[in-house]
């Protein structure tokens, strides 16, 4: 063979490789990145396809606690009792996850996920009794009295079903009844692949829902010294610690997950935010929880990892206060309102008239504002998006119920 047959042999060889190389340089990270073997093991089949049509779900799972753990797809996607199931490239798989799923392994959580506002309740608050079981009913009035055995709220035939859905259901889904009997999901504040504690510890996470004039639990905690510690030193707090040896050296600024549910120094985890609530704040006229002595202990014991007992006694006796003061305030309203009723001077059904709107606004928007607003240190949403709208509201109910009476021939 010539010297010239060899070169050219070696040259279409060296252009063959390189292109070989410029070709797989060029494809997606996803089809050439190795994963580890304990991915591999993991995954297992499910990552071959996934990887290809929705890659955010591998990555994302791929950095989950359950990947490190050995929690492999199947773990989580298969049928749990009570479940739907459907054949899936050969592999059974649950038609549509919920609570049932995390149950498996999260059994004491999702207790008390159950009796949490979060759960029943939070479906109620639209749609009532409507889709719960009489004993869903029944379990959930012992923790969260009156929250459940109730009507659907007006609002559902007065907006109809499409606000509902798009609207109120997207955040009082968190308790919706599924088809297995159990109530709510998880992931909402977990996320479905990542199923991240960072995540859920996250004041934004909380905000998704949390916010808004009917309650501004995130604007307020954005204005207060909590909120403005939180933004400028969230990089160095420790998002990832795990709630049960969580301590003040990992979140020395607290989020609504470290007051409401964290175990920090020690103290108790919960799954159920309300367990260190002493008040219904979201009430038209609030009063004590039954567990209100345990809860406010509770909490103030998580307040006194970082405050001293004097400085916590203290704004706890401004911000009861505040609820007294907001109680007079809605009480004299829902009178003016109620006597309208009786004397006949104001008829139809809710939200028929324009007062009705006023007087709910004033209860739900500025009401509630001010109430949370004092406990969670929120001083422009005590008075401003509070107690004046609130005073502004009496000077016009007042005036349209003379109106109303006037109209009606009433004194």
């Amino acid at each position: 063979m010539s010297f010239r047959s060899v070169f050219v042999a070696v040259v279409i060889g060296f252009a063959l490789i390189l292109s070989a190389f410029l070709i797989n340089r060029a494809r997606p990270r996803v089809e050439t990145s190795q994963p580890t073997a304990d991915f591999v093991r993991a995954s297992g089949k499910c990552a071959e396809c996934h990887a290809r049509l929705q890659y955010s779900v591998v990555h994302e799972y791929e950095m989950s606690a359950h990947a490190r753990k050995g929690v492999n797809c199947l773990d989580c996607h298969q049928p749990a009792p009570g479940q739907q199931k459907k054949d899936h490239h050969g592999f059974v798989i649950a038609t549509h996850l919920t609570a049932g799923n995390c149950r498996a392994c999260h059994e004491t959580i999702y207790q008390e996920f159950l009796r949490s506002r979060h759960a029943a309740p939070a479906w109620a608050a639209i749609y009532g009794e409507q889709g719960l079981t009489p004993e869903q009913v029944a379990f959930s009035e012992q923790y969260q009295p009156g929250g459940t055995r109730r009507p659907p709220h007006p609002f559902v035939k007065a907006e109809g079903a499409s606000a509902m859905i798009s609207g109120c259901e997207q955040c009082h889904s968190i308790g919706k009844p599924n088809d297995d009997g159990t109530i709510g999901t998880c992931t909402d504040c977990h996320s479905r692949h990542t199923s991240s504690v960072e995540l859920a510890r996250l004041p934004s996470t909380c905000g998704q829902c949390h916010m808004g004039p009917d309650h501004s639990q995130m604007e307020i905690y954005n204005e207060s010294k909590h909120g403005v510690m939180f933004a400028a030193q969230r990089n160095i707090l420790n998002l990832q610690a795990p709630p049960d040896t969580l301590t003040t050296r990992d979140m020395f600024v607290p989020t609504c997950a470290t007051c409401h549910m964290s175990g920090i120094d020690g103290l108790k985890v919960t799954h159920d935010p309300s367990d260190r609530l002493s008040w219904f704040l979201a009430s038209a006229i609030s009063t004590k929880r039954p567990n209100y002595y345990r809860a406010q202990a509770a909490m103030k014991q998580v307040c006194e990892q970082c405050h001293t007992a004097a400085t916590v006694d203290r704004v706890y006796e401004q911000a009861e206060q505040v609820i007294l003061t907001t109680n007079a305030r809605v009480q004299h309203a829902q009178d003016i309102v109620n006597k309208l009723h009786a004397d006949g001077s104001l008829q139809g059904p809710p939200f028929s008239n324009p007062i009705d709107f006023l007087y709910f606004d004033m209860w739900h928007y500025d009401g509630r504002t001010a109430k949370h607003a004092a406990f969670m240190g929120g001083a422009d949403f005590v008075q401003w998006h509070g107690n004046y709208p609130m005073l502004q509201k009496t000077v016009e109910l007042e005036h349209m119920a003379a109106q109303l009476r006037g109209q009606h021939g009433g004194e």
